[in-house]
């Protein structure tokens, strides 16, 4: 009898234990950790192109990015210089050059926000040292998405822009055609907006680049060059959605592989506990230990004290 006495109260107690556990304790199966605050992101520059050599049979990546930044974080680099294998003898070739050149990205419970904003700017391609790809006053981009609120998109290109040495006209939300003989030729989209339910996106000036300098041992400059972008996700949102330009709701680092150069905003560091291993339901877990143990103990030193008693009544 005192043996089954106790193993009914081991029994009792490891049920209590665990029922105690399984109704006090959260579940957190990915460490995260109350609605999603949304997301923002932000870039000054970026370049995705693809640059051939007169002497040899291959192309160069060029993927150049000034001022990416993700939420929360900012930036403000004035300058990109990269270096290109075979071009220019092996110097620095400075892509941009700006008077101000700011990112920003914030996130907050009530919303988000990207900002990108380019002054006095101008850009420039391997195999022109002279002629820039485009020279801009300022341009600006800036996407925002407030809770319960429809997000917003909006994008200026202020001031005069030349293109490839030409003063151009662009039309808001249009496509302007830049030719030039014996250089190339320059496809603007001006003030691209994109606004879905719960996420926006906004670029000033993306360019679609197609050249042929024919110097410092370029033979063709093709891809893109996307000047100030914007993005959000509002806050309760965990996948962004996709928008017209093939991206998410933040941007996306150039691809690629071959040269790359990256000057960008830092990341702060999201890890939660979770992935580090620990969770918020570890004092749980110690409480309802020691409970055990407590318990576990009870029981068995009352069973020895009903044994004593037993034997010496039996004596």
């Amino acid at each position: 009898m005192p043996r089954r006495l106790a193993a009914t109260f081991v029994a009792t107690a490891l049920t209590a234990g665990s029922a105690l556990l399984l109704g006090a304790v959260p579940a957190h199966a990915t460490g995260d950790h109350g609605p999603a605050r949304g997301t923002a992101d932000a870039v000054v520059l970026r370049t995705g192109l693809n640059v051939g050599l007169l002497n040899k049979t291959l192309d160069v990546p060029l993927n150049a990015v000034l001022n990416e930044v993700h939420a929360p974080a900012s930036a403000d680099k004035t300058a990109l210089t990269v270096n290109l294998d075979g071009i220019n003898h092996g110097k620095p070739f400075s892509v941009l050059r700006a008077d101000a050149a700011t990112a920003r990205a914030t996130t907050e419970s009530h919303g988000t926000e990207g900002y990108a904003n380019l002054v006095k700017a101008k850009v420039h391609l391997p195999g022109l040292p002279l002629l820039s790809l485009i020279e801009v006053q300022q341009v600006t981009a800036k996407a925002v998405c407030e809770a319960g609120k429809r997000p917003r998109a909006e994008s200026n290109v202020l001031g005069s822009v030349l293109v490839l040495g030409k003063r151009v006209t662009l039309t808001a939300g249009g496509t302007t055609d830049v030719k030039v003989p014996g250089v190339g030729e320059v496809r603007l989209d001006l003030s691209k907006k994109s606004v879905l339910s719960k996420s926006a996106a906004a670029t000033a000036l993306d360019l679609k680049v197609s050249l042929n300098p024919l110097k410092l041992n370029v033979a063709d400059v093709q891809g893109r060059v996307t000047l100030a972008r914007a993005a959000c996700t509002a806050p309760g949102v965990k996948a962004p959605e996709r928008h017209d330009d093939g991206q998410a709701g933040g941007t996306k680092p150039a691809g690629g592989k071959g040269t790359e150069v990256t000057q960008t905003g830092s990341r702060p560091s999201t890890q939660n506990l979770a992935e580090t291993g620990g969770s918020s339901a570890t004092p749980y877990l110690a409480g309802g230990a020691a409970l055990l143990v407590a318990v576990g103990a009870g029981a068995v030193g009352f069973a020895r004290r009903r044994r004593g008693a037993a034997q010496g009544g039996n004596s």
